[in-house]
């Protein structure tokens, strides 16, 4: 319990969908709870439709995803990947692992997205792709930064973790690059607990894809009948998520409008109801671009300093809110400075991080709680 009497607001409450115990029911009695089953097939058509994209991978994680895209790219030990700092240590990881090394580069200050302005100098000789992470559902500079890919030659890649159902201009988020990534994690607007999936925007990758995905094996096409016994083709894991996994996706995805309503309702009374105090403490709000449709993930404020920062989220404890911050710089972490280089600074980000704080958002916050969110920020005098 909180200092004011009342239960504490949680940062985030995984919402649970209309059919979604039934489904997981339904996937345990028909007998078929491994991967690749009915629900599997379900889901991945609804996230096409959803989408746009030809053609959709599920996976046991959006870490796996990126993974995938990774061993997609037949990266080698020296190559170069262009990402941001601010992002989650999976962006880098998954390239990491392969022996390729994350260049990191600095964020804009306004929608904290990778700078599309700093791309082309931080490219060498040694450059495979570029990665761009959609911060809080935001598009990125897609125009500009596709035309930089396309210029040199390199891979595009979309971390679409945050940016399910979002827009930028009148195309889809993770329709931009050759590959896209999307997270079900129990923390995103549509999840399954844990869970992702691997969206393929050029030819010729999705039988590779469904390679690596099975192991490296083409298990695939056996149970297809398209060969007699299936073989190991090519290095690759166990990617595949359970059928039950798929289940919970399924219901989540058929409610996507009603929780994106619901998540955009709250994250907009944050924004109108938290103007006048923002602009009096001189603490920035989220920044939405002409021309994006972003999906309401993520409510931010970004408070004066680090001090102001924590003192906030002690402010807000007290009133029986949960709020946190976010990612670390990458570039400055232990692992960052092993494996990676900076590009040429990444100033934006270290004061991002510095002085970033989330407040509670998901569907089943009610108007109650929103009220009581908003009176605690109101009541937090800037030092």
């Amino acid at each position: 319990m909180s200092t004011t009497g009342l239960a504490t607001i949680p940062f985030n409450k995984a919402h649970i969908a209309e059919n979604e115990l039934n489904y997981l029911a339904e996937a345990v009695h028909q007998g078929f709870t491994s991967g690749n089953g009915p629900f599997t097939k379900r889901a991945t058509g609804l996230l096409r439709k959803l989408t746009g994209s030809e053609q959709a991978l599920l996976t046991t994680s959006c870490t796996h995803a990126l993974e995938m895209s990774a061993l997609l790219l037949d990266l080698q030990a020296g190559d170069e990947v262009i990402m941001p700092s601010f992002t989650f240590v999976s962006t880098a990881n998954a390239f990491a692992l392969r022996g390729a090394i994350p260049v990191f580069v600095d964020c804009r200050p306004d929608t904290l997205n990778i700078d599309e302005r700093l791309i082309e100098s931080a490219i060498t000789d040694r450059t495979r792709a570029i990665v761009v992470v959609h911060y809080a559902g935001v598009g990125c500079a897609m125009e500009i930064i596709s035309a930089v890919a396309e210029r040199h030659g390199l891979a595009l890649i979309e971390d679409n973790a945050h940016g399910l159902g979002a827009s930028y201009g009148d195309r889809p988020l993770g329709s931009f690059g050759c590959m896209a990534t999307q997270s079900f994690h129990a923390t995103k607007n549509v999840q399954c607990g844990e869970g992702g999936a691997l969206l393929l925007n050029e030819a010729g990758l999705a039988t590779r894809a469904e390679i690596i995905r099975e192991k490296g094996t083409n298990r695939s096409r056996f149970f297809r009948g398209q060969v007699d016994k299936y073989r190991w083709i090519e290095v690759g894991s166990n990617y595949m998520p359970s059928d039950l996994v798929a289940a919970q996706l399924t219901a989540q995805l058929e409610s996507f409008d009603r929780i994106q309503m619901w998540r955009h309702a709250v994250w907009q009374r944050y924004h109108d109801e938290l103007s006048s105090w923002a602009k009096e403490n001189a603490v920035a709000q989220p920044v939405v671009p002409e021309g994006c449709l972003h999906t309401a993930h993520i409510y931010y404020l970004r408070l004066p300093d680090l001090e102001n920062r924590q003192s906030f989220i002690g402010h807000l404890s007290r009133q029986g809110v949960q709020a946190t911050s976010h990612y670390e710089p990458l570039h400055s972490a232990p692992a960052g400075l092993r494996y990676g280089r900076v590009a040429s600074g990444c100033p934006v980000t270290e004061q991002v991080a510095d002085r970033l704080v989330r407040l509670p958002l998901y569907a089943d916050l009610d108007e109650a709680d929103v009220a009581r969110v908003i009176d605690a920020v109101l009541s937090y005098e800037v030092v």
